[in-house]
């Protein structure tokens, strides 16, 4: 499929191309830097194949969150609810929802796999940017190099999926193609994500080039070997102190609504609705356990 095809074949919702302008220009008139990542970007600029796009993912100024944040908030956007134990699952981007509208708006202030503090390679990330024409405006998007680097770190999070791994294959062959993997191992360095690109980068780079890579954090060996359902919170209470495992088995066996809605803001949270959930939860988690288990022996 040829990338003038691809963008033939683009259909992006109404309201993911209204939330694209929405939040551009509320941060152009609160003087934000903000570039949209992934979703129908992407498509355009031939890094992935054509999908339907179900919200908005932006990237912010992590300075600048609370400002853009609070400007949605008059606008009558709400932060969804998130599970409170962020020791097990790291926050990186905040979600909004708005009951008039049909779709959800991702801000992310930090990128799993990016390890230095987002304060530090903000820079790197704007400095590579450019101008794309969407959503009746233009609106700063990754440039080709970045906008790889982005989608690659997406899909080895979850590197045993098929569409993940059909996604890295693809990212894969346009490395290739268009010679980027000296610059994707640039961008790497500069936002600390050497040790999470080492799985797709060390086959595509020049023999002459040596690399010295570094040792994924705990946080993302966490993100990619823990996939089963219950694994990531079972993960962390084994390399919690002992201090913390109290805290953390009590609410992995008894999880605040919060946990619930999370995953569904229209969940039932009733007594009987929230009984149901539990039964739920628990039996998803015994039918995954042989798999768990094989992933903690990885950890």
């Amino acid at each position: 499929m040829t990338h003038a095809s691809r963008k033939t074949q683009l259909e992006i919702p109404e309201g993911v191309l209204l939330g694209h302008a929405l939040v551009a220009r509320l941060a152009d008139s609160l003087g934000i830097r903000v570039f949209f990542i992934k979703g129908p970007a992407s498509a355009l600029q031939g890094l992935r194949e054509a999908k339907l796009s179900a919200d908005v993912d932006a990237f912010v100024d992590p300075a600048s969150l609370e400002v853009l944040l609070e400007g949605l908030r008059d606008r009558g956007w709400r932060e969804r609810p998130v599970d409170p134990d962020s020791k097990t699952f790291p926050k990186h981007s905040v979600t909004v929802h708005h009951p008039d509208w049909p779709c959800c708006i991702d801000i992310h202030f930090r990128f799993p796999g990016m390890e230095k503090h987002a304060h530090d390679y903000f820079e790197s990330l704007w400095a590579n940017n450019m101008s794309l024409s969407l959503a009746g405006q233009r609106l700063r998007v990754p440039a080709k190099e970045l906008g790889v680097l982005f989608l690659v770190l997406h899909a080895l999070r979850s590197p045993s999926l098929p569409a993940c791994q059909h996604e890295l294959e693809y990212l894969a062959d346009l490395t290739r193609r268009e010679d980027m993997s000296e610059a994707l191992l640039e961008l790497a360095g500069a936002t600390g994500s050497l040790a999470a690109m080492q799985p797709f980068l060390e086959g595509l780079l020049p023999r002459t080039t040596t690399v010295v890579w570094p040792e994924p954090s705990r946080e993302w060996r966490n993100r990619v070997t823990a996939q089963e359902p219950g694994s990531a919170r079972l993960a962390a209470i084994l390399q919690a102190t002992w201090r913390e495992k109290p805290r953390m088995v009590w609410g992995a066996l008894f999880p605040s609504p919060e946990v619930f809605l999370s995953g569904n803001i229209y969940a039932d949270m009733s007594l009987v609705g929230q009984l149901r959930q539990h039964h739920a939860r628990w039996d998803r988690f015994l039918r995954a356990l042989p798999g768990l288990v094989r992933g903690l022996r990885r950890l």
